[in-house]
């Protein structure tokens, strides 16, 4: 129903900044919630960031609170997140997810669609 591709990830130094992109096909973007995680070597995978599906609630983990904003624009199927002030300790690789509901959520499990994922490395 909905494929989701990551990219603009990369590599930073501390303090940098770096825009996260999802890509969406399928004609049914407008009804999802998107969400961002991240898992980092040897962690299990958390949850970043979450968008409703107009854009106008939005959620983070307290550790990017300040730093990242999530975002998304229907028209272009797309949504984003906006990395500022990154630190090391924000190195992951970092996933899509959606889920056809009108409620955000904190769990994997209850998101049925991921991307492949982009790798983003911050050096110190």
């Amino acid at each position: 129903q909905v494929q989701l591709e990551e990219s603009g990830g990369g590599l930073v130094q501390a303090g940098a900044s770096l825009r996260l992109s999802c890509a969406a096909s399928g004609r049914t973007f407008s009804f999802c919630v998107i969400s961002w995680f991240r898992q980092a070597p040897g962690k299990q995978r958390e949850f970043v960031a979450a968008v409703s599906r107009e854009g106008g609630n939005t959620g983070y983990v307290d550790s990017v609170k300040g730093r990242f904003i999530i975002s998304r624009d229907n028209a272009k199927n797309t949504a984003y997140l906006q990395m500022n002030s990154l630190k090391p300790e924000d190195t992951a690789v970092y996933y899509c997810a959606a889920k056809y509901s009108s409620v955000w959520s904190i769990e994997t499990r209850e998101y049925g669609y991921w991307g492949q994922g982009t790798q983003v490395t911050v050096s110190s």
